[in-house]
């Protein structure tokens, strides 16, 4: 922000992803590319049986569009509906490049079902740590189960313990024309929870002045263990761990703090 200008707080929202969405791929796509080296590398075995797949938590939709783009058939679905509503916009601009039908569903990832069962299920960008409770990730690891053919697979990544200590404390500024972002990172080692408390600041086109919108986010923490007993509890039989370390560039991650996992439903 490069004026002084009043600062005032707009009404709250039913969506607590709202905001981020509208701001979501000009402030974090950074780690775009880093997620799809991962991706690619771990299911490069994979990829060549898909038909069809699910993008849970699709956010604005990128990783969605690179499966239709591969001839996958893919359901997007996301919690949000501003997100939902991105994603489908950057579904019609990307229509041409799309060789499989991509269709987006605001659905919540522990209780979803699809119109068909699908050979793989997405989940990236620690999205499952977002779960409110611990016990939702067995709802969700249910739900992924049940939304896959007999030996389909399960594709996601968490945030680890490690990272909510090591790399969450800390203040960082972000800025666009027009757009500031304020994010303070914390732990709470009781609950095994990463905080991050994020303030928007958000320059209005008619007058100037700056709006401030304040987020608090939660993440919830398992161990390695706790999320293999619960997979296997849920029907997946094969279940294979990556530390994101491997794919990610210098300076984004540590080792230790994030995992891939990639586990395969019972044949």
């Amino acid at each position: 922000m490069t004026r002084s200008s009043a600062i005032s707080s707009p009404p709250s929202q039913g969506d607590p992803y709202a905001t981020l969405a509208a701001h979501y791929d000009a402030f974090f796509s950074f780690h775009r590319e880093w997620f799809q080296s991962a991706r690619n590398r771990i299911l490069h075995h994979v990829f060549p049986t898909l038909e069809s797949a699910c993008d849970l938590a699709c956010g604005t939709g990128r990783a969605a569009l690179t499966l239709a783009a591969r001839g996958i058939r893919t359901y997007a679905l996301d919690s949000s509906p501003a997100m939902c509503r991105l994603a489908r916009a950057n579904a019609r601009e990307a229509r041409a490049t799309l060789r499989a039908p991509l269709t987006v569903h605001q659905a919540d990832m522990r209780d979803f079902s699809l119109p068909r069962a699908v050979d793989l299920i997405l989940c990236n960008g620690d999205a499952v740590n977002h779960l409110p409770r611990r016990a939702g990730l067995a709802l969700a690891a249910r739900s992924a189960a049940r939304a896959l053919r007999p030996g389909g697979y399960y594709f996601f990544d968490v945030n680890n313990w490690r990272a909510f200590e090591r790399l969450w404390p800390q203040t960082m500024l972000l800025e666009r024309p027009g757009v500031a972002l304020l994010i303070r990172g914390s732990n709470d080692p009781r609950r095994r929870r990463g905080i991050s408390e994020s303030h928007w600041f958000l320059q209005q086109p008619a007058n100037g002045l700056w709006l401030r919108h304040s987020e608090r986010l939660e993440e919830v923490c398992w161990t390695p263990g706790e999320i293999r007993s619960t997979l296997r509890r849920a029907g997946f039989t094969t279940i294979r761990a990556f530390d994101s370390a491997r794919f990610a560039g210098p300076g984004l991650t540590q080792p230790g703090c994030r995992t891939f996992y990639l586990a395969r439903l019972a044949l």
